[in-house]
């Protein structure tokens, strides 16, 4: 057994603090999942996975052939997963790519490219078995030499492969036993790590096209998976056509050979009416990222069809910037926490579409904390009394005061106003002005700048699509010296100790009650201000059948198929 004391090497997990930061920031920075960590990355209710609520056609009822038309909000930065840092790109790289291992939505991880695995002792490094029969779009055999070539690659600083770094570490490096077993080395003890693997971001790209391409592979991608690239007509569309040779589907899928679609069409729409109204024109058979208010009426139209998945992982939270005062007092922080009424903003803005957020993880996750619902509710008096009893009284305007100083607070949020954010922001002004604070808001398109630089935010609002409740740890650890830090600046012993320990814990039962404590202590000592769940939506024809989501919330066209 391994140590499971603070002595052990944290400072390497650490470093991953920045990297996770703007994996964070990345998938936040753009019109889809919530975020995440690649997307990991912005971005993250239930786990999202196969149910009643999305199109459900058994591999006996499909229909071979036909193309899907699918639109997204942005178009992706690069269909390199190793390089990307958006998760709209995962929606396309999942068609292309398969991983060495697949997570279930009972978190369990099961094999996909890789057989089986065996986990040593100490717990710093995996030996994995892999398939025999795989090949590559182009031909190049799928190998330990493959494997090897990419972890290796995500490594190189030239790949500048940020999130994937972010996802692959404590990895160190990878030996080649025989052509298909591959030994993978950590330098600490993770528990996230296996589960990583399964990510998109970790998807295995082809040795022979990566060298072939360098830094034009993300435009020519090549992988094992379920569909070919085509082409790529920038900010127009990105057209895949159906593997032929693919007979390795994950568990996680129905129809584990080839696709029964010939094509999928992915058309860039970023405007939302332009989206939706192409799907309720037939221009498109689905659309992601339907707004609430089309949710609504589509959803009592018997034409179509809305597909839902709640994202796993961080959710959309407001973070409270420690550093500046008052907020580095607790009763500030609470008197925030009471002072706004979240439940009242997510009905408003969302319509019953969104789930309220009452944690610093969102249900679907390890350790999620089921009693932390309805645990805070608003309290208007009682944020005011914290108030006073900190000192800030009140002045003539209603605005309060503490030795001739206005109580202010900094809200900064990033345009485009994706998921009504802005809003969210205008609607928290004017209830924090009931209890005496000053709210500025300040909309930016530099949120590098002005977040991750300056810090020049007293409350800041960010997500991460993660399988894994280690995620919490690029959040809520005391930042090494000189790195980017956590969002709330928040620097406690003992949560740095619970997270240490959540990182290596093998028992997954203690694992839970290890994160469980993180969740309790973040509420109660109100380092943050959960906001929403972020939903995956797709708005599609009653034609599109068989579409499902995996763990975190990104489609899968495997089992797809188009009614006649």
């Amino acid at each position: 057994m391994y140590s499971t004391q603070r002595s052990f090497k944290w400072t390497s997990i650490l470093l991953a603090v920045s990297l996770a930061l703007t994996l964070a920031l990345a998938a936040c920075g753009n019109n889809n999942n919530g975020g995440g960590q690649a997307a990991a990355g912005d971005a993250s209710p239930s786990a999202a996975s196969p149910s009643a609520s999305q199109a459900d056609a058994s591999s006996s009822a499909a229909t071979q052939g036909g193309e899907l038309t699918y639109a997204l909000a942005t178009s992706p930065d690069t269909l390199d997963p190793q390089r990307s840092g958006l998760a709209v790109a995962v929606r396309v790289i999942r068609t292309i790519y398969d991983n060495l291992v697949v997570k279930l939505p009972d978190n369990t991880i099961k094999p996909w490219l890789a057989t089986e695995w065996t986990e040593s002792e100490d717990g710093l490094s995996y030996t994995f078995k892999l398939r025999q029969d795989v090949k590559f779009q182009d031909g190049t055999p799928f190998n330990a030499e493959a494997v090897k070539y990419n972890y290796e690659r995500i490594l190189d600083p030239a790949t500048k492969a940020a999130n994937a770094s972010a996802l692959l570490k404590p990895f160190k490096s990878a030996e080649v036993i025989d052509e298909y077993t591959v030994k993978l080395n950590l330098e600490t003890p993770s528990r996230a790590f296996l589960g990583n693997l399964s990510q998109a971001l970790l998807g295995i790209v082809s040795p022979t096209a990566a060298k072939k391409y360098g830094d034009q592979f993300g435009k020519n991608p090549v992988g094992t998976g379920p569909f070919k690239f085509v082409k790529w007509e920038e900010n127009a569309e990105i057209t895949v056509e159906r593997n032929p040779d693919y007979n390795w589907g994950p568990e996680i899928v129905d129809n584990k050979g080839a696709p029964y679609l010939d094509r999928v069409t992915f058309k860039i729409a970023p405007e939302e009416a332009t989206r939706i109204g192409s799907v309720q024109s037939g221009q498109v058979l689905a659309a992601e990222t339907v707004p609430p208010q089309n949710i609504v009426s589509l959803k009592s139209n018997p034409d179509f069809q809305v597909l839902q998945a709640n994202t796993i992982g961080l959710p959309y939270t407001l973070f409270i910037n420690q550093e500046h005062a008052p907020w580095g007092e607790t009763k500030a922080r609470q008197a925030l926490q009471y002072g706004i009424d979240i439940g009242a903003i997510v009905k408003t803005l969302y319509l019953g579409t969104y789930d309220q957020a009452w944690s610093a993880l969102t249900p679907g996750v390890l350790g999620y904390d089921t009693s932390l619902e309805n645990a805070v509710q608003p309290d208007v008096d009682k944020a005011n009394a914290l108030l006073d009893e900190i000192g800030w009284k009140k002045g003539a305007d209603g605005i309060r005061e503490k030795d001739g100083k206005k109580l202010t607070l900094r809200y900064v949020d990033g345009s485009p106003n994706r998921e009504k954010r802005n809003d969210i922001a205008a609607i928290i002004q004017q209830q924090l002005k009931k209890i005496g604070i000053d709210t500025e808001v300040v909309i930016t398109k530099d949120i590098l700048t002005e977040v991750y630089t300056n810090s020049n935010y007293d409350l800041y609002g960010n997500s991460q699509v993660n399988g894994d409740p280690n995620a919490l740890s690029a959040f809520y650890h005391t930042a090494p010296k000189g790195a980017l830090g956590n969002l709330s600046k928040v620097s406690d012993p003992e949560i740095d100790q619970w997270l240490e320990q959540g990182a290596v814990e093998k028992d997954d039962a203690k694992r839970a009650e290890l994160y469980k404590k993180v969740q309790q202590r973040i509420k109660d000592e109100a380092i943050i201000l959960p906001i929403y769940v972020f939903p995956y939506t797709v708005a599609a024809s009653k034609s599109v059948q068989g579409l499902k989501f995996d763990l975190l919330g990104y489609p899968l066209f495997n089992d797809v198929s188009l009614a006649k």
